[in-house]
Formats: structure tokens, sequence, C-alpha cells
């Protein structure tokens, strides 16, 4: 587990961390999230031991980074942005440099060759460093985070320059080093946080701005909950079906898309999830639903939204409080 508390970092009179604290479970995929100049950087700097705080602490599992810090890094992989290659090795000779050098000791041949047919470079084993490509490089940098079995990963930026099959298979490997370490993963790509990270902790000036599950911050955020929903069926037949459906607070007929093919916008009473009541409908009736998403807010759009109440000195509680209100005003005057 990784346990942040009161973390503050001044450079002079700039406060570049200030005053914050969140914690990591065990086997949970943390998405850290924050604008250039937010603060990110610094406190992961600060988790794996690179740089001092000025108050404040960081513990993983349970020691504490500076004052423990042999412990606390026997305990932690991290893999930096530009990952910590020597490009005239082997990934034979660097893998075991890296052993070395962390003073392992569990025994090192079937150590390094898990860790190679878990991030998938057995075939480059013998190869150097500068004649692979950056996906391979990838691989080997997090190869080498995962040298000693850490329980805890940090992960920046580890998809950044990748091509899109790069990217997911990245991705699939992170959310299988999930099930058995606790990760936190920062990138500039939130579909990709959306997408891996259990919970999102948002930084900015200095300040977490956010901490919650993406599905949690989109519901509670956005204003609009209801679903696009698209079926091939008549029209007619159809919206007289949605609107009886339990928890429907209204459906509306949207477009044809060719014939016997409609589009509709479905929206739910406040807190009802009616995918699974609409499937029933559907299913009875033999309609296909050619597709349904929900119009909630994206974690781009979430992200920015937030940053934005940010710089104006709102934080995510207030943007509920301000949320809230919105919809009950909404729903004030849809009733009247």
């Amino acid at each position: 587990m990784i346990e942040v508390k009161n973390l503050t970092k001044k450079y002079g009179n700039h406060t570049a961390v200030d005053d914050i604290s969140f914690t990591v479970d065990d086997g949970e995929i943390l998405g850290f999230l924050g604008p250039n100049g937010a603060g990110k950087s610094t406190t992961m700097n600060i988790l794996t031991g690179y740089l001092s705080a000025t108050s404040g602490s960081c513990s993983i599992n349970g020691f504490d980074i500076l004052s423990n810090a042999f412990e606390a890094k026997k305990r932690l992989g991290y893999l930096p942005e530009q990952p910590p290659l020597y490009l005239d090795m082997t990934v034979k000779e660097y893998l075991n440099f890296v052993y070395d050098l962390r003073k392992v000791k569990m025994p090192r041949g079937p150590h390094i060759e898990e860790i190679c047919k878990l991030v998938k470079i057995k075939d480059v084993y013998h190869r150097l460093i500068k004649n692979l490509s950056k996906g391979y490089r990838q691989r080997v940098g997090i190869a080498q985070a995962l040298i000693g079995n850490p329980r805890v990963l940090i992960l920046d930026e580890p998809t950044v320059g990748l091509d899109p099959k790069q990217i997911i298979e990245i991705r699939n490997l992170i959310r299988n080093l999930g099930k058995t370490h606790t990760v936190i993963l920062s990138s500039h790509i939130l579909s990709e946080i959306q997408a891996v990270c259990n919970r999102v902790v948002v930084i900015n000036k200095g300040k977490i701005i956010a901490n919650d599950t993406p599905e949690s911050l989109s519901a509670n955020l956005s204003n609009d909950h209801s679903l696009s929903i698209i079926v091939k069926a008549p029209k007619e037949r159809v919206l007289e079906g949605l609107k009886a459906v339990p928890g429907m607070k209204s459906a509306q007929y949207v477009r044809a898309i060719s014939e016997d093919v409609n589009e509709f916008v479905i929206d739910p009473i406040m807190g009802y999830d009616i995918r699974e009541n609409v499937f029933k409908l559907m299913s009875a009736a033999n309609w296909p639903i050619l597709q349904m998403k929900s119009n909630e807010l994206t974690l781009e759009d979430i992200f920015l939204r937030l940053t934005d109440e940010s710089e104006r000195g709102l934080h995510y509680e207030n943007v509920l409080k301000n949320a809230s209100k919105i919809e009950e005003v909404a729903d004030d005057e849809s009733n009247n």
C-alpha cells in the first residue's frame, strides 16, 4: 500500500506540492493526472525517493521513503518517462546489472526469465538495447521495474511514443500487473487512464482537486445522464415500449439511420440504471440493439472541467455542489 500524508514541497517561495494526502490500496491501479506544472512529477519523484519533501510523509508498504529508504525501495519499481536504459548493453546484460544493483536474493535465472516472459521480451533477450524499437525499449523499462518483484509499481507515461498496437499491448500488460501489484500510472492519454485505472487522482497547482473512480466522476459531474440507443425496429413501437420501461424519465426519437433502424435518447430517473430493463424489452420483442452508449462526460471532459474550476479556486466538492444545484433547477423546470 502507498500512503501520502500532508505532503508539501517548496522551492523557495514557490509551492510545487501543497499539503496533499491520498492512499493507494493493495492491488489497485491508480491514475495520477495533472496538467504541466501541476506538481504531478514532483509528487512522483518524492514517492520514489528522488526528491525530499519539505514536510509530510510518503510510505511504501509501511516504510517511509526517506527515513527507511532501503526497505521502501525494495518494495518499489519505477519506470520514468524516459526509461533508464544503457543502450550499449544487451537486454540480458542490462537486466542482470539491475539485478545486482538491487541486491536481489531471488534465484537469478528463473526470476529474470519469468519477467522476460511476462513482458514478452524473450525474443530480444540477447540483442543490444540501442537496436530495439521504442515499444521493446518500454518493455525492457518495465522489466527493470519488476526486478526483485516489488509490490508497488510507479509508471510515468509508459506508452508515450508508442504506436496503437504497442499501446494496447502495454495497457494489457499493466492490467495484468495490477492483479498482483499496486500500481500508480501517470499518463496524458486520458482514455488510457479510463481504460486501465480503478481510481483517479487529479492534481492542479499543487493541490488534489479530485479523488474518485472514473465512473463516479462522470456520474457526479455530468448534468446529462441519458443514453443514446440505436435499435432495428419500428419507430413508434420502440418509443411506446421505451416510455413504459421502469425507471424511465423520458424517451425521445432522434433520427432514422436507415430503413427500420432508428436512434433514440433515453433519460433515466436520477440514480436508476435502466440498461437491463431496456435490454429485456428489446430482447422480448426481438428488436436488435445495434448501439447503446452513455452521454455522460468523458474523462477528457472531466479533466478539463476540474482543472478549469481549479483555476478559479474550486475543488471537486464545490463542483459537485454546483452540479447538484444545476440538476435540481433542471428537474424543477421539467416538472413545471
